[in-house]
């Protein structure tokens, strides 16, 4: 087939589908969540895909916030794991508390996951 005989979505017939503003607000908002265009939007969604969002900023800003946390906790430990002399003073009670703020910190990364993964509910 030629270049000018080639099959585009330019030079095809489009749809046109009528809405109401508000239809017409919803259907921007969702194409803006998931990171499409809205005519890649209604094309995959028409074709029935899923169309899968992507990740809110906050979210993963705040993935990466508590990584830091257990990073800096789990460097804590190492060093006392080592015997340096800045964690002689570091007892049995100190170091139980280090692994609970790691587990408390874990917790609280699984839950960020889940609010990621879980879809939303429409408002």
């Amino acid at each position: 087939m030629s270049e000018k005989q080639r099959v585009t979505r330019k030079n095809s017939t489009p749809l046109k589908v009528y809405c109401l503003p508000e239809e017409r607000e919803l259907i921007e908002s969702n194409a803006r969540q998931a990171g499409l265009s809205v005519a890649c939007f209604l094309r995959e969604v028409g074709q029935g895909y899923q169309v899968n969002g992507v990740m809110d900023y906050e979210y993963v800003r705040e993935l990466v916030r508590v990584n830091g946390d257990l990073g800096r906790l789990g460097g804590l430990l190492k060093l006392w794991l080592t015997d340096d002399v800045r964690t002689a003073h570091f007892g049995a009670a100190t170091i139980l508390s280090l692994l609970g703020r790691i587990e408390a910190t874990q917790e609280e990364m699984s839950q960020v996951l889940k609010s990621v993964v879980q879809p939303r509910a429409r408002s």
